[in-house]
């Protein structure tokens, strides 16, 4: 089920259990993870797009593998707040997700997470090349620490 607000996410979902945070790109997706009791995310990978049913296969088997118990996506809004083309996008994944799972899923308003995972990776003297290896899981773990943090004051 998607939930478009924290609080109901939070209700939705088991008392103790880590999360996936996602960046969806039109290219990529990003992939971070959260340990059981939702205190930290940890960029993981990256899954190269191809197709809908192969992309949320090599998700899934993340999420199966790992015990997650619950999916955070970014949603890409503009600046002034209105959605466009990408966020609709975003939307049409995670209803189609819903078909394959039934691990509850929330958005994550994610303006400016590649920004500041740009700027931390420039901080920590990353490499270009490691930049646009790492930029993805990165973000996604900035939209996974928002959520998270979120729902701890919500908890």
């Amino acid at each position: 089920m998607i939930h478009e607000e924290m609080v109901d996410f939070i209700t939705a979902l088991p008392r103790v259990g880590g999360l996936v945070g996602l960046d969806l790109g039109t290219k990529t997706i990003g992939i971070a993870v959260s340990d059981g009791l939702r205190q930290v995310a940890t960029p993981l990978t990256v899954i190269k797009r191809k197709k809908f049913t192969l992309d949320a296969e090599a998700l899934l088997a993340i999420v199966t593998e790992r015990g997650l118990t619950g999916i955070v996506l970014g949603l890409p809004r503009n600046m002034d707040g209105s959605e466009g083309p990408r966020a609709q996008s975003t939307r049409a994944f995670a209803r189609n997700l819903t078909r394959l799972t039934e691990l509850p899923i929330g958005y994550w308003d994610e303006r400016l997470s590649t920004v500041a995972a740009e700027r931390a990776l420039l901080e920590g003297d990353t490499s270009r090349k490691r930049r646009a290896e790492v930029i993805d899981q990165v973000a996604a773990g900035y939209i996974l620490q928002g959520a998270l943090d979120r729902l701890r004051h919500l908890a």
